[in-house]
């Protein structure tokens, strides 16, 4: 995946900091988006199979040249990876 990604759901966030995340202090946290991390805190708690169960339903829709197989592979492959499921 190229670009910034959510630290958690590996969602694009694209070119600004409109879909950051935030610190408890209010500043925008660029590791992580807003519905993962918000005040300083992560907003999921759930298992890694409980991530990509909720996220390969949103990627299908927003690609429908995607399949669900191809999505959760792509999650499966990508969230080991990512800070938020290495700690």
């Amino acid at each position: 995946m190229e670009g910034k990604i959510c630290q958690c759901c590996a969602m694009p966030m694209g070119d600004t900091d409109e879909l950051y995340g935030t610190n408890a202090d209010g500043s925008k946290c660029d590791e992580y988006c807003k519905y993962c991390y918000t005040d300083g805190k992560i907003q999921f708690e759930g298992t890694m199979e409980e991530m990509i169960d909720f996220c390969v339903p949103i990627m299908v829709k927003q690609d429908p040249a995607m399949t669900e197989e191809t999505a959760r592979k792509l999650m499966a492959d990508v969230l080991p990876t990512l800070k938020h499921w290495k700690r």
